[in-house]
């Protein structure tokens, strides 16, 4: 079986650990024939060029600048995302007869690509739904549906549902995504969608009490104190307002200690907090190692999840798999159009709260300082992880359509 998936993740082999890499492994190991286009932007000055690994080959096609630049050139770059994959396709697998497209959104604009290849091959097309868009941009005020950038909401809005009408089969985040989804497009069949959530191979690790101690000190993290840590995007949708408010209701908190590792369009908001505050219980770091930062992320206690409380679109954030991977407890704050709250506490692995409401948030926080519930919390983290979210059984989801 030949399979073509189109990401815009940057990434030169399947053997990094990530939610479509560690997804593309299970198709490599049954004795798929993958073909990756995997994008590398322009900044980084590398022509595209082909990468043979023998059963999978991954095309990294040059395209324009998406992330840390201004919004007219983000703006093109994304307008010609589709071009440029239809381009590569055509070059580079002109030869190659197709069975299945698998794709996810983000971006929503490669749907005339999807459409070459199952016309041409006859393929069957499989959306990952990741991200729902327009609307995201929307709850967050970056879009409007009137005035002037009304036409780009409808623009977009347009290419979404073309997306989802080519679309043979689409693997939702969750059950409240599927509910959202038939609800806002009521011409999507519902037996076209199904849950595929987002999954990882999990990898044991291991709990080294020597390389927890070191890690702390080298950052100047307490040892006797319950560290909560967030890493990854420091941006819109995390409602970083919120997370700032909880920072400052805690600063007295001799039991707690915060780490947070990240970048975005917000950290400099969160960064002038730390330099105007100075909160004691707290650590604001921009970028750490890769090591580093597993070795920290595996040393803390709790993981957080933030999003803002204006999400009408059901976000399922895949952080939580790397927190639960590492026998952790999670602590969500969230909108109320979610269900990783609902899992997260059905699952009996952590607690969720509303991101507007900082008591309910240390309440929970304050629970989550007891070290015997930690750990019975963390064991159940990564016994749900193994039974619900292996790329293993996502791979199986998608398969079962062509057996």
């Amino acid at each position: 079986m030949n399979v073509l998936f189109l990401t815009l993740l940057d990434f030169s082999t399947v053997e990094e650990s990530g939610i479509y890499t560690d997804l593309l492994r299970e198709f490599v190991k049954d004795g798929q024939n993958v073909y990756i286009i995997s994008p590398t932007e322009k900044r980084k000055q590398k022509p595209t060029r082909l990468i043979d690994k023998g059963n999978y080959k991954i095309l990294k096609l040059q395209i324009g600048n998406i992330q840390k630049t201004n919004i007219i050139e983000k703006g093109i770059s994304t307008l010609t995302i589709e071009s440029n994959f239809l381009r590569g396709i055509k070059n580079y697998f002109s030869d190659v007869k197709f069975d299945l497209v698998i794709y996810s959104t983000p971006p929503i604009t490669l749907q005339k690509a999807v459409e070459y290849v199952k016309m041409r091959d006859n393929a069957k097309a499989y959306l990952l739904l990741k991200d729902i868009f327009p609307q995201n941009a929307v709850d967050l005020g970056i879009m409007k549906k009137t005035g002037m950038l009304g036409f780009l909401y409808s623009y977009f809005r347009y290419k979404e549902k073309k997306l989802y009408k080519i679309s043979d089969y689409i693997g939702c985040m969750s059950q409240a995504n599927v509910d959202f989804l038939l609800k806002n497009n009521p011409e999507i069949s519902p037996n076209i969608i199904e849950i595929c959530p987002n999954s990882i191979e999990p990898i044991n690790i291991k709990k080294d009490e020597k390389l927890k101690v070191e890690i702390k000190k080298k950052y100047n993290i307490p040892l006797d104190k319950a560290v909560f840590i967030y890493g990854g995007n420091i941006g819109k949708p995390q409602g970083i307002n919120f997370l700032i408010e909880c920072l400052a209701a805690n600063k007295a908190n001799d039991n707690v200690y915060f780490v947070i590792v990240g970048s975005g369009t917000e950290f400099t908001k969160l960064k002038n907090f730390f330099d105007n505050e100075k909160p004691t219980n707290a650590l604001l770091i921009s970028q750490l190692p890769k090591e580093d930062y597993e070795v920290l992320a595996n040393s803390s206690d709790v993981g957080l999840i933030f999003l803002d409380k204006r999400f009408t679109i059901p976000n399922f954030p895949s952080r939580l798999l790397s927190y639960m991977q590492a026998s952790m407890p999670v602590l969500a704050a969230t909108d109320i159009n979610t269900d990783i709250g609902e899992v997260i506490e059905e699952g009996q692995f952590g607690y969720w709260c509303e991101s507007n409401d900082v008591e309910q948030f240390n309440k929970k926080l304050q629970q989550l300082c007891d070290i015997k519930l930690r750990e019975q919390m963390g064991v159940n983290a990564r016994r749900y992880l193994e039974d619900n979210y292996t790329a293993m059984h996502s791979y199986e989801i998608i398969m079962n359509h062509f057996k």
